[in-house]
């Protein structure tokens, strides 16, 4: 939501609702949510992407705003459940009833760079979104989908996006996206590129009862938070991994991959730094989503549309568990107590196990020693292309309440990962000047 107290970076061109391309057939009216998606909170999950001005593209503003908005309708006709509404936050289906998403177009007077320059932890990155839909549930939409289209003087263009929670992750969101754009980019949703994109849907039973959940759990309200920028090329990962093998007995890890090791080294800087000023040493948890859709037996399809994750965790009992050696191990084998999930249903009862371990621990203690790492490396953000060329920078902004938490992806160009990092503020300035870490890290900012 857009606070009065906010400085106003754009005008608001239009606002208008886009619907469906073709109504919803009478049998698909009713989307049952799945027990995944039940035990998520209906708060909008953000990306934003950035478009330099492409000389190479004829299309005016105004061509491309009406061509996505086209694409848009018709994706929507695909992704069905898309466009319905939730009866309330916790209803277990969606009414597939076909009234759209919001769609808005601003004007900013900036240009693209500027929009680069926005920082992750100031709140007028909600500015960029539809409703100010970053992970929150707005009171001014009603809708599960929200985009906003943003002009700037350059040319460049930052189209935002936002899905509700409940109806997917961040894999259902990014592949939502590239289908989205390549039905803009090769204008039809029979072309050979498209089809290879078709959402993959699995039907869920009936239920009345919803798996309970914490909006605090995933967004709770804790002031005096920044998120930061750090980006680690793939040379300063490789060595990265060669020092966690040389440090550990033989056979104890196996090939870990650059997403691991980033994770332990980032989450042994944090846990230092948050606990550099108390005495003696306190327990942390550190919880991993994990992606089902390769656990599956059979593997889903990564355009499988829902929440199809789980979270693994590592629980830090003594300062000497937190070397990079150690997290990385642990993390290894947290990994393999999810392989080869024979079903939804079992995912479903390893999530309730997950949410009654919770329980456990005193609620604020909990928060103040946990640790949400997730990585979306691999991803196709980089890919989505409205016909206009790909995006230069693509990004999940981190609420600036979030808890203590990091999102690691892909560099544009391949060679690295960028990690956004979210800390208390004072545990940030231990955290971003320590040593090792920046020994890794080719370049730090704090902009997006």
């Amino acid at each position: 939501m857009i606070r009065n107290e906010r400085r106003q970076l754009h005008t608001i061109i239009s606002r208008e609702i886009i619907k469906p391309s073709s109504p919803t057939p009478s049998h698909l009216r009713t989307y049952n949510l799945s027990q995944l998606d039940q035990g998520i909170p209906h708060i909008y999950m953000p990306l934003i992407l950035f478009y330099p001005n492409n000389e190479n593209c004829s299309l005016t503003a105004n061509e491309k705003a009406r061509e996505i908005k086209k694409a848009l309708s018709h994706s929507l006709t695909r992704y069905y459940p898309f466009s319905g509404r939730l009866n309330t936050p916790v209803t277990p289906y969606v009414d597939c009833n076909d009234e759209g998403a919001v769609f808005v177009e601003a004007k900013h007077d900036c240009h693209l760079d500027k929009g680069l320059q926005i920082s992750e932890e100031d709140a007028t990155v909600g500015q960029l979104f539809a409703d100010g839909m970053v992970w929150q549930n707005s009171p001014q939409s009603t809708g599960l989908v929200g985009v906003q289209v943003n002009h700037f003087a350059c040319g460049g263009i930052v189209v935002a996006l936002s899905i509700s929670h409940r109806l997917g992750d961040a894999c259902t969101l990014i592949y939502f996206a590239r289908y989205w754009a390549s039905v803009a980019r090769y204008g039809s949703t029979n072309h050979k590129e498209v089809l290879a994109l078709n959402p993959h849907f699995i039907q869920s039973p009936s239920t009345t009862d919803s798996l309970p959940h914490d909006t605090a759990i995933l967004n709770p309200s804790i002031a005096n938070r920044v998120t930061r920028k750090f980006v680690f090329p793939n040379s300063k990962l490789n060595y990265l991994k060669n020092k966690v093998l040389t440090m550990t007995k033989a056979g104890s890890i196996n090939n870990p991959t650059r997403a691991q090791v980033l994770t332990s080294l980032i989450y042994k800087t944090a846990v230092e730094a948050t606990t550099s000023r108390s005495s003696p040493f306190k327990p942390s948890f550190l919880f991993i989503p994990v992606n089902l859709r390769y656990k599956f037996v059979p593997r889903l399809p990564q355009t499988t549309v829902g929440n199809f994750v789980i979270c693994m965790s590592v629980m830090t009992r003594h300062k000497s568990e937190t070397s990079l050696s150690t997290v990385v191990s642990a993390i290894q084998e947290a990994n393999k107590e999810h392989d080869q999930v024979p079903s939804l249903q079992q995912a479903s009862q390893n999530y309730n196990l997950f949410l009654s371990s919770l329980g456990k621990e005193d609620f604020e203690t909990f928060l103040n020693r946990s640790y949400w790492y997730s990585s979306i490396c691999g991803l196709p953000y980089y890919k989505i292309d409205f016909g206009w060329g790909k995006p230069i920078v693509a990004s999940v902004p981190l609420a600036s309440s979030a808890r203590t938490s990091c999102v690691l992806m892909d560099t544009p160009n391949g060679d690295g990962i960028v990690a956004r990092v979210n800390l208390k503020t004072q545990d940030m300035e231990v955290f971003q000047n320590d040593k090792e870490l920046l020994s890794f890290c080719q370049i730090y900012r704090a902009k997006i």
